[in-house]
Formats: C-alpha cells, structure tokens, sequence
C-alpha cells in the first residue's frame, strides 16, 4: 500500500523527503498541499494533523510530520540497510546532532534571513541575519573538514537534510565558494543524487524562490 504524502513541490523540507524515498525505492502517493492558498488549514487537514504542516504522512494510519523524523521513520522501516540512518547509537547520534544542527541553526537562520523578502514583503536584509546564515555556514564547513559527508564517510539523511537547505540559500545569491569543504561536499553529494531526480525535484521550487527573492529586492532600488 503506498505512503500518502501531504507536500507542496516548492517547498524544501518536502523536497528532502521526495528525494529520500526516490532513494530508497519507496512509493509514494503525493496529496499536494499548498499553504500558498491556506489549504493547510482546510479541516480535514488539521483533522489529520493538527501542526497543520507540511511534509505528513499517512502510513496505513500511521500519521507523521516533519521532514526529519519522517526520513528516519522511511529508512527504519523500508530501506534495504541502515547507511542512510544507523543502527550503531554513536552514528546515528552524530546523524541526529546533524539534523538538530540544521533545524536549529542552518536552516532557522535562513528562514530568519531570507523568508522575509520571499514571502514577506521585506525589500532588504537585516545584516544581523546575514551574519548569523555565514556563521552557520562556517560552522558546516568546520564540520566538513575531515569528512566526505555531514556525519562522517557515507551519505546520510542528515545530507539530504543540508543538502536542501544549502540548495535554498543559492536561491538568494549566497557565495557557498566562500566554504570549500561546504562547496565540495554540496557537489559531491548533488552527483549522488542526480540519479534520484535531484533537479526534477528541486527546479519548481529553485525557480520560485529565485524569482520572489530577487522581484522583492529589485522593488526597493
């Protein structure tokens, strides 16, 4: 029976989780969702979930939310091995701080940053934002600087995670080049996922935000 899917294609942590399950061979059945135009607060939607947010899932009843625990969840129980979230508790717990890191920090404070002329109406940065986005992106780099990937030598949802946050922030004219080991390993991990559909399900999305990001800025010159 396939995994009901509640997402919108722009949006990235859904993005993440489509990319995951493209990876791991899991089908699912996509219900979209579009917070554009409030559909998340339709009431059979809170019925279903009451955050209202979106990526959810509906496994035979089994419903979750959040794009992180949902990647955990979809490898625990279909993936064909645990490389991609392990068993071992010291592995997964360098997986899970990664995760913590990008929920906390990376992706908050891109979100801090940028969502306010996405989606907003802001026409500038508050360059406070911007240089809490740049100590993010050092601390990734630091991280990065005796691995192949966020949580050590193989892939991991945590990469999936960044990788789509990291995809985001080029929306906004962010230099990665600034970030070698960030720059290598966004390259070497978008080569790994080429072959699950990385730019089918990324451009909707790159386009959106590109063209709202750089529309609002120009309003303000």
């Amino acid at each position: 029976m396939p995994i009901d899917l509640y997402y919108f294609v722009c949006s990235p942590p859904c993005r993440s989780v489509l990319l995951l399950a493209k990876a791991i061979g899991v089908h699912l059945n996509l219900k979209t969702i579009s917070p554009l135009k409030g559909e998340h607060m339709k009431p059979e939607f809170v019925k279903l979930n009451p955050q209202h947010v979106i990526p959810t899932i509906d496994d035979d009843g089994f419903i979750l939310c959040e794009s992180r625990p949902i990647m955990g969840y979809l490898v625990s129980k279909y993936a064909k091995n645990d490389s991609l979230y392990p068993k071992d508790p010291r592995k997964r717990g360098i997986v899970d701080q990664m995760l913590y890191f990008d929920a906390g920090s990376l992706h908050e404070n891109m979100i801090n940053c940028y969502y306010p002329v996405v989606f907003f109406g802001a026409h500038s940065l508050n360059e406070e934002n911007v240089q809490a986005v740049e100590k993010s992106c050092d601390l990734l780099n630091t991280y990065l600087a005796d691995k192949e990937f966020v949580a050590g030598d193989t892939l991991t949802i945590a990469d999936f995670a960044i990788h789509t946050t990291i995809c985001v922030l080029l929306c906004f004219d962010f230099d990665i080049g600034r970030y070698d080991n960030v720059e290598a390993w966004y390259n070497r991990c978008k080569q790994l996922l080429d072959k699950f559909g990385f730019e089918d399900v990324h451009s909707p999305g790159t386009k959106l935000f590109t063209e709202l990001y750089r529309s609002n800025l120009q309003e303000s010159s």
